[in-house]
């Protein structure tokens, strides 16, 4: 399918009060307000269609974005390229979701994802903290440069303070993940995860609510010491 082609059968899925929905969690026009269980079919479909992915993602669409996330293979990206992923995250779905799946499948998906996090931009850095969730979520635990994870984890509950509205959410998140699915760092993730007590986030208009990183944790181990590794993290 052609770009065009793409964008018209988005556009015929998109819905007025799906997309009410997206705009009051922050997502901004252009957008249909496509369900995502409507994107599926069509994840199907273009998977593996890199070219059209990155052509995807400069619409600047909502929908065509988080489609472009879906179907792209972050190993065949460059660094540039993911780069300007990141740069381009137009909200936090984006930044949070979009991004980090397709980022953590590159090679330097950690050199990258620390870059991020330094950065001033709330969506940047959401990127990066995400992605690093995502490399804890579903690599190997001896392809992870623990060393720096541990490091990262001592720097959240002070870095939380100054951070951004989303970032603080990616650094839960990151927490959250690194307790979850590495093992050795899971006791550490736990101690971080009490220092940091209750992270707040405004979470707009929403009924959505910021996870306590240390109970939810536990519930995601399931009663194991540490839960099995993720394929991907694409939802």
């Amino acid at each position: 399918m052609t770009l065009e082609e793409v964008m018209q059968e988005l556009e015929s899925k998109g819905g007025e009060s799906t997309k009410r929905t997206l705009m009051r969690h922050g997502a901004p026009e252009p957008i249909f307000g496509v369900k995502v269980g409507d994107l599926k079919p069509m994840q199907k479909k273009l998977k593996g269609q890199q070219e059209l992915a990155l052509e995807l993602y400069a619409t600047k669409n909502s929908d065509a974005m988080y489609l472009a996330g879906l179907i792209a293979d972050g190993r065949k990206m460059t660094k540039k390229q993911l780069d300007q992923w990141a740069s381009g995250a137009t909200w936090h779905m984006i930044a949070g979701y979009t991004v980090p799946w397709v980022a953590a499948e590159h090679p330097d998906a950690v050199s990258l994802a620390v870059k991020w996090t330094a950065s001033k931009k709330d969506l940047v850095a959401t990127a990066g903290w995400s992605t690093l969730g995502s490399v804890a979520a579903t690599v190997p635990d001896d392809e992870i440069p623990l060393e720096i994870f541990e490091k990262l984890l001592g720097v959240v509950p002070t870095a939380l303070k100054s951070a951004g509205n989303r970032t603080r959410y990616a650094m839960n998140n990151f927490v959250i993940c690194v307790g979850t699915y590495v093992a050795p760092l899971a006791d550490a993730a736990m101690k971080t995860a009490k220092k940091m007590g209750v992270v707040e986030v405004d979470m707009g208009d929403t009924d959505c609510k910021i996870p306590d990183a240390a109970t939810y944790m536990i519930k995601s181990r399931k009663g194991g010491p540490i839960a099995p590794k993720r394929k991907n993290t694409r939802c």
